[in-house]
């Protein structure tokens, strides 16, 4: 994620700020344009805060806003043109959800305030690489939409988090860090993340949208294997037997090897963690230099980026020093996966059927 400066007084801004801590001016993303912007209230609007900056080249007026209608429950800081504003006054994000949990529970209000912020780092992925979101109500078959459900005292069955038919249904209880933690360490995992939910799930949809209704199922299939193999006795064998013994050599993770579309997924999660990452790296001017071996050269911008091994070439060592980092602090590995060679294939392909995306224009049902 990059980082954004206050127009007012240079404040430096992160993603998720809403009240600039030096000047104390409202925060509002604009995702059209990409930047954060100081507001003020003007009527029933919202104006952009002059550009106070000596010697930057001010930007353009984005004219009048408005707030997502989740801005009034501080559950999302994302704005649009007011002539602009999507289905019922919802953001560029917002409008994809379908389902929110019952918002009378306080309870309910805390974890789902956190889904959401992790729902818009993820969409923010999305715009940045032109990925199609088809919304609600578009005519797709098969629109992008988020469920967020909370578990049923009535009912005894838990809410699954999972993908279907492009609704991605998120368990509120994902959210909460201890309960999250628990069952982390219940079923063994190196890594679990209500971020790393949203970018997993959303994986399945983009095999669907990429690999299933494009041209690419044949290569697919060479490098992940044959996703019509039964999924449902591939998951009871994996979670009888585990994953095979030498699994470390061709994927990711050890849920990777339950099935073909898991490994697509985590294998989809781990690029966006790649990108987003090297994104914050840069705009912070991280470099290393701990040896020929370690030698980092970050690019301008990994949204951007063409070439795969060069975003792998720099991720894998900076991946090493973050994991120092985090150990110096007695803390576990930020990143505890290793990328071997056929890792870093399923990678490149997931990588070059994205690239295509960003050069291609968008059809009026993506949007």
């Amino acid at each position: 994620m990059k980082l954004f400066q206050c127009q007012c007084c240079g404040q430096i801004l992160y993603f998720e700020n809403t009240v600039c801590l030096r000047c104390g001016n409202v925060l509002g993303y604009l995702p059209d344009e990409d930047r954060m912007l100081a507001v003020q209230a003007e009527g029933p609007v919202w104006r952009a805060l002059p550009d106070l900056q000596v010697g930057r080249r001010e930007s353009p007026d984005p004219g009048p806003l408005r707030f997502c209608r989740n801005w009034e429950r501080s559950a999302c800081n994302w704005m649009q043109a007011s002539d602009g504003v999507g289905q019922a006054g919802f953001c560029l994000a917002c409008q994809h959800n379908r389902t929110v949990p019952d918002l009378s529970t306080p309870e309910h209000v805390a974890l789902w305030t956190k889904m959401e912020a992790a729902k818009r780092r993820l969409m923010y992925s999305v715009l940045r690489l032109n990925l199609p979101r088809p919304l609600p109500g578009s005519g797709h078959s098969e629109p992008l939409v988020f469920d967020f459900l909370a578990d049923d005292k009535v009912n005894p069955d838990p809410v699954l988090t999972g993908h279907s038919d492009g609704i991605i249904t998120i368990a509120l209880i994902e959210a909460d860090d201890a309960a999250r933690e628990q069952r982390r360490s219940q079923m063994g995992e190196a890594y679990r993340t209500l971020l790393g939910h949203f970018r997993h799930e959303v994986g399945h949809y983009y095999w669907d949208m990429l690999v299933r209704d494009g041209d690419a199922l044949d290569a697919c299939r060479d490098l992940f294997g044959d996703e019509r193999a039964d999924y449902a006795d591939a998951m009871q064998q994996h979670y009888k037997m585990g994953a095979p013994e030498g699994w470390e050599t061709r994927f990711v993770s050890a849920y990777a090897t339950m099935h073909p579309w898991e490994d697509w997924a985590e294998t989809w999660a781990h690029y966006l963690h790649m990108i987003d990452t090297l994104e914050t790296a840069g705009a912070m001017g991280l470099q290393m230099d701990a040896g020929t071996d370690f030698e980092v050269h970050h690019p301008v911008d990994p949204y951007q980026s063409t070439d795969a091994a060069q975003l792998i070439g720099t991720w894998v060592p900076l991946t090493l020093a973050l994991n120092s980092l985090n150990r110096s602090m007695g803390q576990s590995d930020l990143y505890p996966f290793s990328l071997p060679a056929a890792v870093q294939a399923k990678l490149g392909f997931v990588h070059d059927l994205v690239s295509r995306c960003r050069v291609e224009p968008k059809s009026p049902s993506s949007v």
